[in-house]
């Protein structure tokens, strides 16, 4: 069976030079529809880097990305942002919504995006606020939120079109620590019972303890793996 992500000896350099950094080098690693992974290691370690090339917000120098059996790091233009659209969500630090939306028109723009109906997007919008608790929240534009309000509304965005794989890039890392475990309670559930596949970058001990694998980089090197 073909992984649902696997990346092929894939390298990221930085800079040239006396200044050049080895963001990755020549990771490999393989990813199965359904797991809560964790890519984790200091600072500097290449963790965001990979989940960037994972989600083709960024190419590898060298290596291969596949997902789905397609080589993201060969597309490019309109294929390479309409792949991402339908078959990847994205879940920021910074939240990264729009702020001129509401929570319900944020949810709904990528669908928007892909030509879905009306009808459907409004079930679907309100299906996902009921999913992260913000029922009744749904008209209120991000500066009216609080900052856990404002990643649930992102987790609700990243899950809207059923994708493929949810990319999470440090989640918690704006949230205080009861917030942060509220979120991932979320995220594991919808894993558990809808079967939708999470990795996140992160040296949070929250995501540590509850990934059930890790992945631990240094120095842009697959250090250790551990099944928990």
């Amino acid at each position: 069976m073909i992984p649902l992500i696997n990346t092929a000896a894939v390298s990221r350099v930085f800079g040239a030079g006396e200044a050049m950094v080895k963001a990755l080098d020549q990771v490999s690693l393989s990813i199965e529809a359904g797991e809560f992974t964790a890519i984790v290691g200091p600072s500097g370690s290449g963790k965001s880097t990979l989940l960037h090339l994972i989600g083709g917000l960024d190419k590898p120098d060298t290596g291969t990305v596949e997902l789905n059996g397609e080589n993201i790091a060969d597309m490019s233009g309109n294929k390479l942002s309409d792949f991402r659209r339908d078959n990847i969500g994205f879940i920021f630090q910074a939240y990264n919504l729009i702020p001129v939306l509401s929570a319900a028109e944020n949810i709904e723009y990528i669908m928007l995006l892909q030509g879905i109906t009306a009808a459907k997007r409004r079930v679907r919008v309100k299906e996902m606020l009921d999913i992260v608790g913000l029922a009744g929240l749904e008209k209120r534009r991000p500066a009216q939120l609080s900052g856990g309000q404002q990643q649930r509304v992102a987790v609700a965005r990243a899950m809207a079109t059923n994708p493929s794989i949810i990319l999470a890039d440090e989640p918690t890392a704006n949230l205080d620590s009861k917030t942060g475990i509220s979120l991932l309670d979320v995220m594991k559930e919808l894993n558990q019972t809808k079967g939708m596949t999470f990795v996140f970058s992160t040296h949070d001990e929250k995501i540590i303890q509850r990934a059930r694998r890790l992945v631990y980089l240094r120095d842009g090197l697959i250090e250790k793996e551990e099944l928990q």
